[in-house]
């Protein structure tokens, strides 16, 4: 459904972080959270760190890895994009 629309996938669902199977070129954004800790207080203070790395890096076209120290972003067509 995300594809179909454009929108960003964000999920908890790692099968996702495998750039051959879902090329991150392909998407609006994948938001990949990592994390030990999934209840919904835990889960919604990482995202809210997404938030200031919006405006500075691009999210179309990128996978996002995301846990509770840091935010890595990769594209499909380098091992790592992040700085």
């Amino acid at each position: 459904m995300c594809w179909r629309e454009g929108r960003v996938l964000v999920t908890l669902d790692l099968d996702f972080v495998n750039i051959r199977e879902y090329p991150p070129e392909n998407y609006a954004g994948l938001i990949v959270l990592r994390v030990a800790n999934q209840s919904r207080p835990h889960v919604l203070g990482v995202i809210s760190q997404i938030f200031a790395v919006l405006s500075e890096q691009p999210i179309a076209g990128h996978l996002w890895i995301v846990s509770e120290s840091s935010v890595r972003i990769r594209s499909g067509t380098s091992a790592d994009d992040s700085p």
